[in-house]
This record gives structure tokens, sequence and C-alpha cells, in this order.
């Protein structure tokens, strides 16, 4: 059944399982940044920047500061796919290269470009929500297989902004992207993040895409499988 879209001025997403599949961000992502991160820390493990990744890894966790243990500690955490801020921006600093590169062009469902182009016509805010960095939300959006669909959206929130779990997070995105709670609809695979939307006063669906892992209680949520579902009447 559509979700209808009447009283919401804002659309909040997630991205994994969302807006591009899981397998692309576990089985493409994650590899590359395994793959590459012994070479990028070897170029930049003096650049300021990267040291400040470091420090908050070392905040996190105990281990030794040289070139082996840190490659060890990060590829330790990609495994455990760990939300951890200073991980998500390192590994956006390593896509960065990926995508300028070339060699990384992001996934997004088919659905994805023209719902954008819809809800721009429609006079809709297009918000991203992710535990990954906002240089990395950038950089997927920058090089999709179906065009730069960054002029499509106006807010990246990362956990800088609070953990995804935590109502607290969207009254502060519903506040800088200035809207109230209840004018935005949050869209996400997981339904603990959906809670938490829902807390904080704001709209939510349940999205289900091919791969995604099954929710407990997914009956306490409207359901789309497509944005194409999403629709003003």
């Amino acid at each position: 059944m559509p979700v209808s879209l009447d009283g919401i001025r804002g659309i909040l997403l997630d991205i994994e399982g969302t807006t591009t599949p899981i397998a692309f961000v576990h089985e493409v992502l994650f590899s590359y940044a395994r793959q590459h991160v012994r070479d990028y820390l070897t170029k930049h493990f003096d650049d300021e920047d990267v040291r400040a990744n470091i420090r908050l890894l070392h905040a996190e966790d105990a281990f030794a500061d040289d070139l082996d243990s840190v490659v060890a500690h990060v590829n330790r955490l990609i495994d455990l796919d760990r939300k951890s801020t200073g991980l998500k921006s390192l590994q956006g600093k390593i896509w960065l290269e990926g995508y300028s590169e070339g060699t990384l062009r992001a996934q997004v469902y088919a659905d994805v470009a023209p719902a954008f182009a819809r809800w721009r016509v429609a006079g809709l805010n297009v918000s991203i929500f992710s535990s990954g960095s906002v240089l990395a939300q950038q950089l997927l959006f920058a090089h999709t297989e179906a065009g730069d669909l960054t002029p499509f959206i106006s807010h990246y929130f990362d956990t800088g902004v609070g953990k995804k779990g935590d109502p607290e997070s969207y009254r502060r995105i519903a506040e800088q992207i200035g809207l109230p709670p209840s004018e935005i609809l949050f869209v996400s695979d997981v339904v603990t993040e959906l809670a938490a939307a829902r807390e904080a006063g704001m709209e939510t669906a349940l999205s289900i895409r091919p791969g995604n892992q099954p929710q407990e209680s997914p009956e306490q949520y409207r359901i789309i499988h497509s944005f194409d579902e999403l629709s003003s009447t």
C-alpha cells in the first residue's frame, strides 16, 4: 500500500538497504577499504587529519601506534562493522581516492534517481542520515551509476549528530533541517532506528529490499519496497 507524503515537507533517508544495496556497502566498499588501508596509511600516516582519526580510534580501544598495528586494528573494525567515527572518517578518505580514480562507482536502487527528481519538483527537502561519514555519503551519491545525485540532497548527517538509535539525534536533525519532526518522513531498513525517529516525532517507513535483514515486528511500521510507493495524493 502506498505511503502518503501529504503533510510531509522533508524526507530523511538511511543508505544501506534504503537507497543502496547492503551487498554493495559490505562486499565492495568495505572490501576496497580493507585492500587499500595499508597503502593509504603508508602515504598519509603523518597527515594531521589522519592522525586525528587515529586519535579517535585510540580513544575507543588500546593498540600500538605503529603502522602495522593501526592497519590491523582498522581491518578488525571493518570486519566487525564497528560504528566508529574515526573508522568511518578514515574509510571515507580511502574511498575518495577510489572514486577519484574511477575504480569505484556507487550502486543505488533503480527507483532512487527518479524519486529524487520527483521529490524536487514537489518541493520536498531530501536529507541523508547514515553511520558512514558525511564525506563517504557525499562521495557515494556523487558517483552513482545513475549519475551525480548530490544536487537533490540538502543535508548529510553522520554519527557526529548522535547515534541512530537515539531519539535526540533526530530532534537535532529536524532542527538543522529547519522543519518540525512531524513534517519529516524517515525511511530506514532498521526498526530500532525507526523507533527512535518516531519517538522524536517523525513519520517513519520501513524499507524492505532484497538482501535486507529481517526485522522484529515490522508490522508496527508502514512498509515500502520501492520509493515509488511514497506518493502524494
